[in-house]
């Protein structure tokens, strides 16, 4: 909870945003203090009388707001977006904050019910395969004079499309409109299917669903999940496939436990056309998703290992590699997914099996739609289609990332940036402005903090900027963005101290953002004791001085 511009656009001083809670004393203290600073009645100015006048207001109007018992909790718990939600005028006072809390919830599902009915959910994938055996199995010597031979043959074999939405009906039931499309060396067909879905408890819910294609005849299921205990489930599926051969039944039973926290096991049982049991591991964690498995059945029997490592930057970037033995034969697959945008992933995986041979896999999901490449390479293990497989999608990449999608982001990053500002201008001029006259009506006192602070060798604030600052040789193209805060960071300063916590620090008073949707720094030459310091802190993150690590060395 904060004592600041986010609640009212006041310049006020923020009290232990991020966890520390002000009291009662200390949000009396800062009025006080706020007060005695803004009172129009210190100024004869009038212009400045009348600038007084207004932060004045604001800063009644915001202690109104964290004085009152009800309204404090809404904003503590969910800020100026709580206080502005509807139906607050019907709540009884003297709740708790638990009792705020799961009101506000109640309001929040009121408004998402009103909303259902404008809401799908769309999902999407387009697989498209390649035959390019031609690059690496040619026909002999003999075949050369066929006519087009000079150029590798490359093709489409195969494609399919699939497509769903989810359309809610009410708060417990949603209706699934699902259909495919696919073809493969000439050949295809199509299907459609419907299914509603209900939940019927905090712990289950069942689906029925039916569905038709011109290739197989009606199907009708009917699912069911349920939850048996807080660290078990069940999943059940029946279904029937009616066809020119009768019907076909078909079951699939999937029980799972939470082995620990982040370790799931299964036990799955199929009963139908494809006959298996299998049973799996799975570790999931902040930094690898592990996966062990083993499957008997009819006609694939086979056993898996899968580990993938998730590393921690900004690009969300995985490596993986599995180990597939069966009957069929077996596979070894590597790869590497990256994000790519905002919304875009960007994934490669080389397939070596035997009899397989070699393929490369390329996938791209973008929001919630999937596009899928699978490139058949090679049906022999040749060392060269695993060279170019596993080296060629990387030169690609790195070219790409470099030539096309880096200056696309930042474009695009640019035009957003642009377009934000110039939504804000207005309410940055005018922040602008009540910082400018923060600024001037701090004078007096700030005289006044800083004969006291020299008197006793305190803290002195020689110099401060905040903004955008440019320290990077490859950035010097871009411009330095900085206010001088000196005289709103002097008027903090309290008993040779100055505390700033964990909150951006445009909502100090006298501050204001200069470059908006950039990252900032406050950076600060102060003396203390007679000796020269200095910080630079990123905004958002608590700053406390005077440090002895702040300390200028002279001598070097």
């Amino acid at each position: 909870m904060w004592f600041g511009t986010q609640l009212s656009d006041s310049p006020l001083y923020p009290f232990g945003q991020c966890g520390y809670m002000a009291s009662s004393e200390e949000l009396k203290a800062a009025y006080r203090r706020l007060c005695m600073l803004y009172h129009p009645d210190k100024h004869r100015d009038p212009e400045l009388k009348s600038q007084a006048e207004r932060l004045f207001n604001l800063v009644h109007q915001a202690y109104e707001v964290l004085s009152d018992p009800q309204t404090r909790a809404i904003y503590d718990i969910y800020g100026k977006r709580g206080l502005e939600m509807e139906g607050w005028e019907v709540v009884e006072r003297r709740r708790t904050p638990a009792e705020i809390r799961e009101e506000f919830e109640r309001l929040q599902r009121e408004r998402e019910d009103r909303r259902l009915q404008q809401r799908t959910n769309p999902k999407g994938t387009i697989s498209v395969g390649i035959d390019a055996t031609d690059l690496f199995d040619r026909y002999e010597e003999e075949y050369e004079d066929v006519s087009g031979s000079g150029f590798p043959q490359i093709e489409i074999n195969k494609m399919h499309i699939s497509q769903s939405i989810e359309a809610p009906l009410t708060a417990t039931d949603t209706a699934i409109l699902s259909g495919s499309l696919s073809t493969q060396n000439g050949n295809g067909g199509g299907s459609i299917n419907f299914a509603l879905r209900r939940v019927t408890s905090a712990k289950g819910w069942g689906e029925l669903e039916f569905g038709a294609g011109d290739l197989q005849g009606p199907l009708f299921g009917l699912k069911l999940f349920r939850n048996l205990t807080p660290r078990c489930f069940v999943t059940t599926n029946c279904a029937l496939q009616f066809s020119s051969r009768g019907i076909r039944p078909g079951l699939t039973t999937v029980l799972a436990r939470n082995l620990d926290k982040n370790t799931v096991g299964y036990l799955q049982w199929r009963w139908g056309i494809q006959s298996a049991m299998n049973t799996s591991i799975v570790r999931d964690t902040k930094t690898s998703h592990f996966t062990v498995a083993l499957q008997l059945g009819i006609p694939h029997s086979f056993a898996l290992i899968s580990y993938q490592h998730k590393f921690q930057d900004d690009d969300q970037t995985r490596v993986k590699g599995s180990l597939k033995a069966g009957f069929f034969g077996t596979v070894v697959e590597y790869g590497a997914e990256r994000k790519i945008s905002r919304h875009s992933v960007l994934g490669a995986a080389v397939s070596v099996g035997v009899p397989q041979g070699v393929s490369l896999k390329v996938k791209l999901n973008r929001a919630s739609q999937t596009y899928f490449f699978p490139i058949h390479l090679t049906d022999q293990l040749l060392p060269s289609a695993v060279f170019y497989a596993t080296v060629g999608p990387l030169v690609v990449y790195f070219a790409l990332h470099r030539l096309v999608i880096k200056p696309y982001l930042r474009a695009q990053k640019e035009k957003e940036l642009e377009k934000q500002r110039e939504s804000t201008a207005t309410d940055i001029l005018q922040k602008k402005q009540e910082a400018e006259a923060a600024v001037r009506l701090m004078q007096e006192s700030v005289r006044r903090i800083i004969e006291a602070e020299e008197s006793r060798m305190g803290l002195i604030i020689v110099n401060a900027w905040y903004g955008k600052f440019v320290n990077d040789k490859s950035k010097k193209s871009e411009k330095v963005k900085v206010i001088d805060v000196t005289v709103p960071l002097q008027c903090l300063v309290k008993d040779s101290k100055l505390i700033l916590t964990e909150a951006s620090k445009a909502g100090l008073p006298g501050f204001y953002d200069p470059c908006v949707g950039e990252e900032k720094n406050l950076k600060v030459l102060y003396q203390f004791r007679g000796v020269l310091h200095q910080v630079m802190a990123p905004d958002g993150e608590a700053l406390r001085i005077p440090k002895q690590s702040h300390r200028i060395d002279t001598d070097g």
